[in-house]
Formats: C-alpha cells, sequence, structure tokens
C-alpha cells in the first residue's frame, strides 16, 4: 500500500520537544492543514464545515524505527509496557491518529485546534468525527486514566513586556511585540510538563523552540519556571 501526502500541518512546532503528547479539546493551539495542490480541490471539502471535530492521519516524520516495548512519560519513564497499550511514535508502521476541532475552513486548508504533531507533519487523510459511533463515554483508560488531569503551574518569573532591538528577550524585558496568543500556546505547552519523563532535576535547563523562540525553563516539584526567552536568529 502506498500513502498520499494529501497535505502538510503547519504550526508553531518546530521541534519534537514540547509537542504535547495526546491530542487535547482545550488546546489554544492552532494547526493548518495546507494542502497539495493535486488535493487542492473545493469539491473534497463539500460539506466538511458542517462538523465541529475531525480525525487526522498522519504520519511520524522523524521516526524510523520501533520497539515492542516502551517507557510511557505518564509513568516516570521507567516502566516499560507493549508498544500496542501505548501512543508511542515507535511504532512499526509511524501513523498516528489525532481527534482535533475544526475551526474554520480556509483557500486550500483547514485550521484546527488540538493536533499533536510536528510543523511540516504530513498528512495522509482527513474523516469527519462523529459522536455517536466515535465517543464511548463508558471507555476504559487503563494505566493513562490517573494521571489524564496532571498539570504544573508555569511562573513567568521576572519576565515582563519589552522586547529588545536585538532581538533577545530577557527576564524584565519582552511581551509587547510577542502576541498574547504565542502566551497562551508556551504555557500550555509547558503546563503539560515537555521533560523526558525520567529527568526530574530543579536545577536542571531545558530549551525548548516555538514559533521562532527559543525558551529556557526549568522545573521544581510542579512548578514551571521560564528562565529566558530568545528570538531566533
Amino acid at each position: 500500500m502506498i500513502l498520499k501526502v494529501i497535505a502538510y500541518a503547519r504550526n508553531g512546532h518546530t521541534d519534537k520537544f514540547g509537542i504535547p503528547r495526546q491530542s487535547r479539546e482545550e488546546s489554544p493551539i492552532l494547526t493548518r492543514i495546507v494542502f497539495e495542490p493535486e488535493y487542492n480541490v473545493p469539491e473534497a471539502l463539500r460539506g466538511i464545515e458542517g462538523y465541529s471535530h475531525l480525525w487526522l492521519i498522519w504520519g511520524f516524520s522523524e521516526v524510523d524505527s520501533w520497539s515492542p516495548t516502551v517507557r510511557p512519560p505518564r509513568l516516570g519513564g521507567n516502566k516499560r509496557m507493549g508498544v500496542f497499550a501505548t501512543r508511542s511514535p515507535f511504532r512499526p508502521n509511524p501513523i498516528g491518529l489525532s481527534s482535533v476541532r475544526l475551526v474554520r475552513v480556509g483557500q486550500g486548508e483547514l485550521a484546527v485546534s488540538g493536533a499533536d504533531v510536528l510543523d511540516g507533519t504530513p498528512i495522509y487523510d482527513i474523516k469527519p468525527y462523529l459522536s455517536f459511533s466515535d465517543s464511548h463515554p463508558d471507555a476504559q483508560n487503563g494505566f493513562a486514566e490517573e494521571h489524564k488531569n496532571d498539570r504544573l503551574e508555569v511562573d513567568w518569573g521576572l519576565i515582563s513586556r519589552k522586547c529588545l532591538d536585538n532581538g533577545s528577550i530577557l527576564p524584565r524585558e519582552w511581551l509587547d511585540d510577542v502576541e498574547e496568543k504565542w502566551v497562551r500556546d508556551v504555557e500550555y505547552i509547558l503546563s503539560q510538563d515537555p521533560r523526558p519523563a525520567y529527568q526530574d532535576d530543579p536545577e536542571r535547563e531545558y530549551k525548548m523552540d516555538y514559533d521562532g523562540y527559543t525558551v529556557t525553563f526549568s522545573v521544581n516539584k510542579q512548578v514551571v519556571v521560564v528562565k529566558k526567552i530568545e528570538k531566533q536568529k
């Protein structure tokens, strides 16, 4: 079977580090699904505006191996589970499935929220989400149930409101030139704890790239402390 790429995802996730581990309804992050010329046909989207949610079928573009067991982040990264009992990207066929909210239909593209994909991710198919057949309120969530509401508090520390002319954003100086949506997106990503699950050093600093900026942060217990923000060159 040959899978054809019908579109590519476009968003601020330019690096794997920081991508949400699941598609989530409450995510503020918008992703544009930009169709390839062959599939940029208005008739192919006829009626799609009648749906509030869609399924995206996509490919893990930066994964080239699989493992029969993986270490789920929700279990602290120190317990192995079968790959088919997880949503790990390290699968025999690197195919992802995400439920997303349709925000708007544009010329040659869709805007969706809640996608857990990297910028440039290939999209293989799009299908409507049907609440009467796809939703199972009594479904069991396995080991994921205990951690489904895990969140970290985000502390912006000394960072305040003025962007420097040289493009660096340092403590006490930032944000007038940065859209509030960028702040909401980053706060959501950090609250999901993007660190590898096996790392828990409060002194360690992490760097995350998102939508043209590099965010430096540390995590102490349940609090993410933003240390520095720099505009990428």
